[in-house]
């Protein structure tokens, strides 16, 4: 089973990945684009061979969602480096996506199940891709927001880094709400109905909302810089409920038809 090799290709694509944020703080661009998106390929590469083998897309357990996330947060940090030149992106972003490939190493709940019926849909991969993306893009901006108010102290930083961040969350929001689209049109074939305020849905909906929000506190005239980046944490905090900790909600157990298999 390609499963027993993830160990290898986790640990090379971690070696490439970090290997990438150095040459970054070295000023080194090509070599850090080059390193970072070798990595991006060789995850991407197995994520392929995996969704051969189990002849569905991986995106059916949480270790199968932690793996898109791990490949596509490098690809975000690339994104970051190279359109704002933030050297110490890629440094955030390899220590998140290496914790995700730890988690799957020692935890990795990939399963080789066939998918339900409801989930043998066209919708299924491209509603989770675009939910990826944007997850990820937002954990970027989330890794901005902490860099700038622990580790860089200045109030709120400067209007070039909030751009920074207010663009990355523009993005990402135009990703999650067409997964949210897909997932409506998904929803209304597979069960008959666009939306059920099950669990997921509602915390879907708290967070699409709360980022809306933070869109429209930043176009304010008096909005503050600190406010704003400790509502993009507040925001990312949400989005996690939504992704994993809505399947620990007891309104979620045995009802949920979107919890993740736990087993």
């Amino acid at each position: 089973m390609i499963w027993n090799y993830f160990i290898y290709i986790g640990i090379i694509s971690v070696v490439l990945w970090f290997s990438g944020a150095w040459m970054a703080w070295k000023d080194k661009e090509k070599g850090a684009i080059a390193l970072t998106m070798a990595g991006f390929v060789l995850m991407a590469v197995y994520v392929g061979c995996l969704w051969a083998e189990l002849d569905r897309p991986p995106m059916r357990t949480m270790g199968e969602t932690r793996l898109w996330y791990s490949l596509l947060l490098p690809f975000a940090g690339v994104f970051v480096y190279v359109r704002w030149k933030y050297k110490w992106i890629l440094s955030f972003t390899s220590i998140l996506a290496t914790v995700f490939v730890f988690i799957n190493i020692f935890k990795p709940e990939i399963h080789s199940k066939n998918l339900m019926p409801a989930l043998q849909s066209p919708w299924f991969a491209p509603h989770v891709i675009v939910y990826m993306l944007a997850y990820a893009m937002m954990g970027a901006a989330f890794v901005v927001a902490v860099y700038l108010l622990f580790i860089k102290k200045k109030q709120g930083g400067n209007g070039k880094e909030m751009q920074m961040i207010d663009n990355m969350v523009y993005v990402s929001y135009a990703f999650l709400t067409l997964g949210m689209l897909m997932g409506a049109l998904w929803a209304k074939t597979a069960w008959g109905h666009y939306w059920s305020w099950d669990p997921k849905e509602t915390w879907a909906a708290i967070t699409w909302f709360s980022y809306l929000a933070y869109i429209h506190y930043r176009l304010a005239p008096t909005a503050k810089k600190c406010t704003a980046l400790w509502m993009v944490i507040a925001t990312f905090c949400l989005l996690q409920m939504c992704w994993w900790g809505v399947n620990y909600l007891p309104s979620a157990q045995g009802t949920s038809i979107h919890t993740y298999s736990m087993q």
